[in-house]
């Protein structure tokens, strides 16, 4: 039997953890309706009723992240769809990029960029040690369907300049992220990861959900709180 601690204590290790079947029936319907106009690499989904009630605190995703830390809270969330229409891959990298509610100049937040009217920044590597990177799988997810790879434990490595990332991924077990429809993996915020496209034509759909227990130095702010408190 799994404890809480050694759940604990891997995801210090090794940067990862896997809860499998997680995703109520009745949530991962939210979910599909969120995603169904999803067609492309990445599209960030805006505050909504739906996702607000995807992402409450009685979800049956948010109960299972809070599991590692219980003030975890949503701040991003973005649907993936990897299809015949839109089939990408991604060389190995870290993403290190928060999304605030307006532009501000603090010190330590660097690299901004406005991305469909959201701003976007580079945090001090204090915020991103502490944030969650967590993928709902809502297709089944295999290597021949352009499943996401990561370097296990590279968390703990820090920073990496993007020349080195392969190299540096390359030093860590490779784990290729099968996965089913309902699971949910629990990522380190600066795991190396890297995605091929898909080798078959069928849907590949991921929501990436960046959670933190932290608010940002005023006057920056995140750009959404998508739980209800």
């Amino acid at each position: 039997m799994v404890t809480e601690h050694s759940i604990d204590d891997e995801f210090e290790e090794r940067g990862r953890v896997w809860f499998r079947n997680a995703i109520s029936k009745e949530d991962l319907a939210l979910f599909d309706d969120l995603t169904s106009a999803t067609a492309k690499a990445g599209r960030r989904l805006d505050v909504s009723a739906a996702l607000r009630a995807a992402l409450s605190k009685e979800s049956s995703l948010l109960r299972t992240v809070q599991r590692l830390a219980p003030a975890a809270m949503p701040v991003r969330t973005v649907a993936f769809n990897k299809s015949e229409s839109a089939n990408w891959g991604v060389p190995w990298h870290q993403d290190r990029v928060i999304a605030v509610a307006e532009k501000v100049d603090v010190a330590e937040y660097s690299n901004w960029t406005n991305k469909s009217g959201t701003w976007h920044c580079e945090p001090p590597q204090s915020i991103l040690d502490e944030m969650l990177f967590v993928r709902v799988h809502l297709d089944d997810t295999d290597k021949f369907n352009g499943a996401m790879e990561i370097a296990v434990g590279s968390h703990s490595v820090g920073i990496v300049p993007a020349a080195k990332a392969e190299e540096i991924a390359n030093t860590h077990q490779i784990e290729t992220c099968v996965a089913k429809r309902g699971d949910v993996l629990v990522l380190k915020m600066l795991t190396l990861h890297a995605s091929k496209p898909a080798q078959v034509p069928s849907g590949r759909r991921v929501l990436r959900i960046d959670f933190s227990a932290s608010q940002l130095p005023p006057p920056l702010s995140w750009s959404e709180q998508v739980s209800e408190t």
